[in-house]
């Protein structure tokens, strides 16, 4: 390390301080564009109605006011031919990969 007399190294260290002092004032804060929902109609003052979960119909017309599945999204089967018209999953991707898993001794 280059050796620096003692109160060059105070003056550079102050300048720096300086510096970041002032640059941090410069900057304003941006308006944050958060979303208040509703908990009930109009509570709390301004808030934004909660979009509907969109629901897909299992057959023709069932759930009531369900909306078609878009083309090209498959549905996979959760066991053979079931939903009717599903597609097996990916190719190499085990159906529980997370366990349960078996192990020696009590827990």
């Amino acid at each position: 390390m280059i050796s620096m007399p003692s109160h060059r190294r105070t003056c550079t260290a102050l300048a720096i301080a300086a510096l970041a002092l002032v640059g941090g004032m410069t900057v304003e804060p941006q308006p944050a564009h958060a979303v208040v929902y509703c908990k009930a109609v109009g509570v709390p003052k301004g808030c934004v109605a909660r979009p509907a979960p969109v629901v897909y119909c299992t057959r023709p017309g069932y759930p009531v006011g369900c909306v078609g599945r878009p083309a090209g999204a498959a549905v996979y089967c959760t066991r053979p031919g079931y939903p009717v018209g599903c597609v097996p999953g990916p190719a190499g991707t085990p159906a529980n990969r997370g366990g349960p898993v078996n192990r020696l001794g009590i827990r």
